[in-house]
């Protein structure tokens, strides 16, 4: 598949600058693979819609308070995954001015890793701002926000963000099952490349307990909340160990083998999110779905609306 078919026309009015006022009352696009329906609900509904005896499965992550501001030269340290003790991996800009060996701030630059990654050493805890994607230049108001209310293990550069549109209530009303994966630096790249087979995903980890894998396994139907859970239950699907790192790339396709339903917000152009929906719904089915969510101006990416793939 070329990058260039990961394409399409987004009005920059519909990416969503903030979250709605209450998490459930985002939009939900609902789409039945087997028949072609399209529904449009509010994501309140969503225990309305999905099929019961379905088993929910959400990622546990938590974000980190990681980008950490600098001041000469002017810039940022974004940390994405500690190493072990009190080294991390980071994204620093700017990239070309900074020195292996010098300190800003909180921040010992140790070893440049190339394409604007670093080993850094942080002084302490991580204590910086909420790590926003660069789409969103308005503040946030309630950093909270920008973590599921069911957050618990922390280490994440960002939010698993279809997880954001639910409530404790909602949340309450189905059977849920939790695995972890920190994201991580693909989040923040973009494809570089004019073919996908030439990309490459920088591991992230993940983490599973035997006894949440023995029921999603068990599973009669399985609804992923999101593309990082979607990609550790098809890792472990294929025989991975329950901890370690994935770097699964899924595109179009891929045959899904624990996967039955998705749950996601709508994903940026030229990006690997957008691959893996292609690959669960169809090239064609998902760009359509595309063109109908401008029509009826659904909101876009992180704080935006959400759809479910059945």
């Amino acid at each position: 598949m070329r990058t260039d078919e990961l394409d399409y026309d987004l009005p920059p009015e519909l990416i969503a600058q903030h979250p709605a006022s209450r998490r459930d009352e985002s939009r939900l696009l609902v789409y039945s693979r087997a028949s072609g329906e399209v529904r449009h609900c509010v994501f309140r509904e969503l225990a309305d819609v999905v099929p019961p005896e379905t088993l929910v499965v959400v990622n546990d992550t938590r974000v980190v308070p990681a980008r950490i501001r600098i001041d000469e030269p002017r810039g940022e340290v974004l940390l994405l995954e500690r190493l072990a003790g009190d080294e991390w991996e980071a994204l620093a800009r700017p990239s070309r001015r900074l020195r292996a060996g010098r300190r800003y701030g909180p921040v010992e630059l140790l070893e440049s890793l190339g394409e604007g990654r670093w080993r850094v050493r942080l002084a302490g805890e991580p204590d910086g701002e909420t790590p926003l994607p660069p789409y969103i230049t308005e503040p946030l108001r309630e950093p909270e926000r920008y973590q599921t209310v069911y957050a618990r293990e922390s280490g994440s550069a960002a939010a698993p963000t279809a997880g954001l549109h639910f409530t404790p209530e909602l949340l309450a009303r189905f059977d849920v099952e939790r695995v972890t994966l920190h994201v991580g630096l693909d989040t923040f790249r973009p494809l570089a490349v004019d073919d996908l087979a030439e990309h490459h995903l920088h591991g992230e980890r993940y983490e599973v307990s035997a006894e949440a894998w023995e029921r999603i396994r068990a599973a009669q139907r399985v609804l992923a909340v999101g593309t990082t859970t979607t990609r550790v239950l098809e890792t472990l699907a294929r025989g991975a160990p329950l901890s370690g790192r994935t770097e699964l790339f899924i595109t179009p396709g891929f045959e899904f083998r624990r996967v039955d339903a998705l749950l996601t917000n709508f994903h940026l152009p030229r990006s690997t999110l957008l691959a893996l929906v292609m690959a669960f719904a169809g090239v064609e089915e998902t760009r359509r779905l595309y063109r109908l969510a401008v029509t009826e101006r659904y909101r876009f990416y992180s704080f935006g609306d959400a759809t479910l793939l059945l």
